[in-house]
């Protein structure tokens, strides 16, 4: 390209750590590039849980609109924040190296050592339903904003705990939080995903050179299962794939809002066996109470 490859990105903090390490990839290959930051609905609607004012959309529609407009060539997006079905025009066309999917816990070591009918604070049906049930004693509360502004939170006393993604704070350089190594993360927290319009062909093999094979086959896999159990914003689903030999294996849980039900289950994808088989078996599995939470 004759001029810099423009990146378009949300604002904050995170975000633009994000699509800078995308830049930083593209430029190890000789490509100049440009970060455009673009204000986004869910940046800017902060009082309310996504599922109440649309969804992952809120994260997407702006960048979308300005790759069809022609304002940037690439979106970067937590891959966890994308909508698991996206227009055909568009194509994710590269995933950077997973980072640590795991969330870590602020405000305590464990989650056995918050006090009795301590605040955790949290829009994640998946993180509320999972905190329920290892403590049903404890309040959820919705909370919305950046990582500083949910950091900020707990060390004002707003609320006793929140869960934050590890990857995201380790890209901004914060060492605080427990990991929890008990709770399965969202499908595909910690990775890094690069868009494009599917027109734009001549992009596609750019993109490919910095995309890692590893991460796209895994988080693949986990938004694969998100399509097959037809899911909303509203459910609550944890899944991790991870490289196992040949084959990638996927675990994976979904569970009722109030942490009371749990179906847990893993699947080696090969032999003919896939995301959908696993998501057959945990549908199968829930109670009708439970089913009703996914559109299959």
């Amino acid at each position: 390209m004759t001029r810099p490859l423009r990146i378009g990105t949300r604002g904050s903090p995170l975000a633009l750590a994000q699509a800078a390490m995308v830049a930083d990839a593209l430029g190890a290959l000789g490509h100049v590039t440009e970060i455009v930051p673009i204000v986004t609905t869910g940046d800017v609607v902060q009082d309310r849980p996504l599922a109440e004012i649309g969804g992952k959309a809120l994260w997407t529609k702006e960048l979308d609109r300005a790759l069809a407009e022609g304002r940037t060539d690439v979106s970067v997006h937590s891959m966890k924040d994308v909508e698991t079905i996206r227009p055909d025009s568009l194509v994710i066309a590269a995933m950077l190296p997973r980072a640590d999917p795991r969330d870590r816990l602020i405000g305590a070591a464990r989650i056995a050592d918050l006090r009795d009918g301590a605040v955790v604070g949290t829009s994640s049906p998946r993180r509320a339903a999972q905190v329920l049930a290892r403590r049903p004693d404890l309040q959820i509360v919705a909370i919305r904003g950046n990582v500083q502004t949910r950091l900020a939170k707990v060390a004002r006393g707003d609320i006793d705990a929140t869960l934050l993604a590890a990857a995201g704070l380790d890209r901004l350089g914060i060492a605080e939080g427990a990991p929890l190594d008990d709770l399965l993360p969202a499908p595909a927290q910690g990775a890094i995903g690069v868009e494009t319009l599917a027109a734009r062909a001549e992009l596609l093999p750019l993109l490919d050179a910095i995309d890692d094979e590893a991460t796209s086959r895994c988080v693949r896999a986990e938004r694969d299962l998100l399509a097959a159990l037809g899911g909303d914003c509203h459910s609550a689903i944890a899944a991790r794939a991870v490289i196992d030999g040949e084959a990638v294996r996927l675990d994976a849980e979904i569970l009722s809002a109030d942490g009371g039900e749990v179906c847990a289950g893993s699947v080696r994808l090969e032999d003919g066996m896939t995301p959908g088989h696993l998501a057959a078996d945990l549908l199968g599995r829930a109670s009708p109470a439970l089913r009703a939470m996914f559109g299959r």
